[in-house]
């Protein structure tokens, strides 16, 4: 991922130089484990741990020659090592070492993304509360439907945070995982104790079969689950975007002094922040399909996987990290305008209060599909022709026939659709 887009904490975890330092720290782990059961000397491991080092522009240049990466990487710690570099990866194979370390890059990447879902949860329930009865319109299909409040779409969103939380925290156990069995999984030349020991000390848990490589299926459902949180940040992102449309306009993203919208128009104030997360959440989503490839290996493993993990691990992860950061700032700082709510529940003339009003008439025996129609054809006059609805409802003999003015007034009350605001967001502790 670009720098434009990385945090500081997400992009160490990635960075090369702590990709390689997370593989020695398992091959230096190793050396402890053998030594511990006396396969090894002590003095050795003792050693290795002491010196063991590397320098990732000779790295680059050893890899130009051998075209394998963790040769390189060996030979270049062998460097400083020096003779007792023979036990470093003893029995091991290349992906013992690279997968139980990028599983473990895996891991505390989850766990960052945890933190950032979790302020963000508490961001939209302060939120939530602030506007738990702040009147607003809401729409299905982008038409006016029913009255409901600011407050319950915010704590619909920390609903749906609170689920990606959950799926965050399976797709960190299932990534969880190490594995130092050798070149097909069989500890041919390891103690299967190794392993165990290994990754007890790293805080993972031993896959309990492996080929050479630990099953991508892991992998991808970790890439599916960011892909799952990267839709959820997008769907409030786009929410907020058409909140701020010109002709809505009930809510916006702050806008800083000093802060311009546009190169050619000094009045723009654009979702870019918004715009920026929609934008970036498309990238996680393909991934994700690129992480779903990576399943199927030949027989007990190839390299196919390895060029695509590269590109996808870090982005994904970088990506989800920044976009839960700034949706955070966004929905922190957004600007709310309820005058503009209710002016624009308004702008229907009160069509938005049809069903009500149908209702009204079949609680007095009238057919459904009578009351329907005769409520209908009144909202038709107000749709196509501009009438007051309201006016014409208290004109139509076959409404009024049913209904007082008194009985017609009280279906034109928005406090009616909001009665059990409290009670909803009571599930929320709110």
């Amino acid at each position: 991922m670009i720098e434009r887009y990385t945090n500081p904490e997400m992009g160490k975890i990635w960075s090369i130089q702590n990709e390689w330092q997370t593989i020695l720290d398992v091959e230096m782990a190793a050396c402890d484990a053998m030594a511990e059961l006396g396969e090894i000397p002590k003095e050795a491991a003792k050693n290795i741990r002491a010196k063991a080092n590397f320098d990732i522009n000779r790295i680059h240049e050893i890899e130009s020659v051998t075209h394998h990466d963790i040769i390189a990487f060996l030979t270049n710690v062998a460097e400083y090592v020096g003779d007792d570099s023979k036990y470093i990866h003893k029995g091991l194979t290349s992906s013992d070492v690279k997968d139980t370390a990028i599983c473990l890059m895996m891991k505390q990447s989850a766990e960052l993304i945890l933190d950032d879902l979790r302020k963000f949860r508490e961001v939209l329930r302060r939120r939530a509360a602030e506007f738990k009865h702040t009147p607003c319109i809401g729409r299905t299909h982008g038409i006016h439907a029913e009255p409901m409040t600011f407050g319950l779409k915010l704590a619909l969103w920390s609903a749906e945070i609170e689920r990606d939380i959950e799926r965050v925290e399976h797709a960190k156990k299932i990534v969880s995982v190490g594995k130092l069995s050798g070149a097909v999984g069989t500890y041919s030349n390891i103690d299967p104790r190794i392993e165990e020991m290994v990754c007890e000390r790293l805080g993972l848990t031993p896959v309990p079969l492996a080929t050479q490589v630990i099953q991508r299926d892991r992998h991808a459902e970790y890439m599916t689950t960011l892909a799952i949180v990267a839709s959820t940040l997008e769907k409030i992102a786009t929410e907020v975007r058409n909140h701020q449309r010109t002709d809505i306009r009930e809510a916006e993203e702050y806008f800083s002094p000093g802060q311009k919208g546009s190169s050619a128009m000094p009045h723009k104030r654009n979702p870019i922040n918004c715009e920026r997360v929609s934008g970036m959440a498309r990238l996680v989503r393909g991934n994700a399909v690129a992480a779903m490839e990576d399943i199927t290996l030949w027989h007990e493993r190839d390299i196919s996987h390895s060029s695509v993990e590269r590109v996808i691990l870090p982005d994904s992860t970088i990506n989800v990290d920044y976009c839960t950061r700034k949706l955070t700032n966004i929905i922190d700082k957004l600007l709310v305008y309820p005058e503009a709510m209710l002016h624009n529940m308004e702008r229907t003339g009160g069509l938005i209060y049809s069903q009500r009003l149908m209702l009204a008439v079949v609680s007095k025996g009238v057919l459904r599909e009578d009351a329907y129609k005769w409520v209908q054809r009144n909202a038709m006059k107000r749709w196509m022709e501009g009438e007051d609805f309201r006016t014409n409802v208290e004109k139509d003999p076959d409404i009024t026939k049913y209904l007082t003015k008194e009985e017609i007034d009280d279906c034109f009350d928005y406090k009616f659709f909001l009665r059990h605001v409290d009670k909803i967001m009571e599930r929320f502790g709110l």
